[in-house]
């Protein structure tokens, strides 16, 4: 009686509601979480839990902190999602994730369902599609990654892996595309498997069954996918660096549009394809209002950097003018100056919404399929998807590819520069 009169209202309430606290002494809860907000059943509340945030929402059987102390702030926590210690803000874990100890998640962070990551992994603005399992002591921020169709057939990030993605000219507009999103939500495409010690240099595109073995430094593209790249192709080498000089930024630009349209088919999918399944959910407009957030969150993330980005052309078009020879010129400096003129248009097709009206009849076809589906296996996510047939995952996948290729080809049609000289992408700066 005595420990009791010595716990905070919020901590009572949760008691009473259910949840299980291991130790409540040793547990803080903020003055401005919910409680209506954590679920009672089966939630496990480990010593050194720290919760905080007023859009702080965690789901039945969730368990925190059991390998370590937990900080969760502003995060929306799925059903059976096990966050084992670390600090954890601004992002949402749909069903049965599991991080291990040491993580730092930080904001907009979405890892969907069965996603895993060993011990001591840092994200930030990335997004993981289901089954996606990253190792431990891993970096691997502003990717998006898919790819696999269970846990036992995943895509895979081995330990102590990179995601380079700060340029020597201090830019991050270096998102790397590791699968796609048309193809990657239907859960039934090749592994991609990016081996330990190893990075990518982004921004790139992998694709679907690409192995890079373990120890590979990787700076290239490789969107065909079903290939095996081994050791780093890259003699070393000296040359002058000159601080605000990019080069040929053709492969950067088009990454960047290309990540952005995926960004937009994926927020598509969600607000058509996702809702209904978070509608059935206990909290779940909360977990889908969460989630489309995050969405929204990583479109601005990823619009800031590139404009910072465009906003370095007119001085490395400066400087290119008294470094680089006539012909480099002609070649590199042509598209940075279109870029730097063109970029508020640019920027417009990304935020105009143009996006929600590409294609719909594949889209609606799609969505009713899945409401069917929906009322003969239920309001499992992951098992709906994968009981779809054929025509279906087809229709979907058009659906998805025709925004994605609407957007890019609108962004590009304001890069004259770009269409003359194929964006051919040059050494990364």
């Amino acid at each position: 009686m005595e420990a009791k009169r010595n716990l905070s209202k919020k901590l009572i309430r949760l008691i009473e509601k259910g949840v299980r606290i291991v130790n409540p002494l040793s547990v803080d809860i903020g003055e401005e979480v919910e409680t209506e907000r954590i679920c009672g059943e089966g939630v496990v509340l480990y010593p050194g839990t720290r919760i905080y945030g007023a859009k702080t929402l965690i789901s039945r059987e969730s368990k925190l902190g059991y390998e370590a102390p937990v900080t969760v702030i502003d995060c929306q926590i799925g059903p059976s999602v096990e966050l084992k210690g670390g600090f954890f803000t601004t992002s949402v874990f749909l069903e049965r994730v599991i991080m291990g100890s040491g993580a730092q998640v930080r904001e907009a962070c979405i890892l969907e369902e069965e996603s895993s990551a060993g011990h001591t992994v840092g994200l930030k603005h990335t997004i993981l599609f289901p089954f996606v399992t990253l190792g431990s002591l891993i970096n691997f921020c502003d990717c998006l990654m898919t790819g696999g169709t269970s846990r036992k057939n995943h895509s895979e990030v081995g330990s102590s892996y990179i995601h380079f993605n700060y340029t020597p000219n201090q830019d991050k507009a270096t998102p790397s595309l590791i699968g796609d999103v048309p193809r990657g939500v239907m859960l039934n495409q090749p592994p991609i498997f990016l081996g330990g010690q190893g990075g990518i240099v982004g921004p790139l595109r992998i694709g679907f069954g690409t192995v890079i073995s373990a120890g590979t430094v990787y700076r290239k593209d490789c969107p065909e996918g079903g290939k095996r790249i081994n050791g780093s192709g890259r003699p070393y080498r000296e040359t002058v660096f000159h601080a605000g000089l990019y080069r040929n930024i053709g492969g950067k630009v088009y990454n960047n549009i290309y990540y952005l349209a995926n960004l937009l088919a994926l927020r598509q999918w969600y607000i058509h394809a996702r809702k209904p399944f978070f509608a059935r959910q206990e909290m779940g407009t909360e977990m889908f209002t969460g989630a489309l957030d995050k969405c929204e969150m990583v479109l601005r993330e990823r619009l800031q950097r590139f404009r910072d980005f465009s906003e370095k052309m007119n001085l490395s078009v400066e400087l290119g003018k008294r470094i680089l020879g006539k012909r480099d010129q002609a070649i590199c400096l042509s598209l940075q100056k279109d870029l730097a003129e063109n970029w508020p248009s640019l920027e417009e097709t990304f935020t105009r919404g143009s996006e929600a009206t590409v294609d719909p009849k594949n889209r609606d076809a799609f969505v009713n399929t899945i409401h069917r589906t929906m009322t003969k296996e239920g309001a499992d996510y992951t098992r709906v998807i994968q009981e779809l047939k054929k025509d279906a995952l087809t229709q979907g996948t058009a659906w998805l590819q025709n925004i994605v290729n609407h957007i890019t080809r609108e962004a590009l049609s304001h890069l004259l520069s770009y269409r003359k000289t194929g964006g051919k992408r040059g050494s990364p700066d």
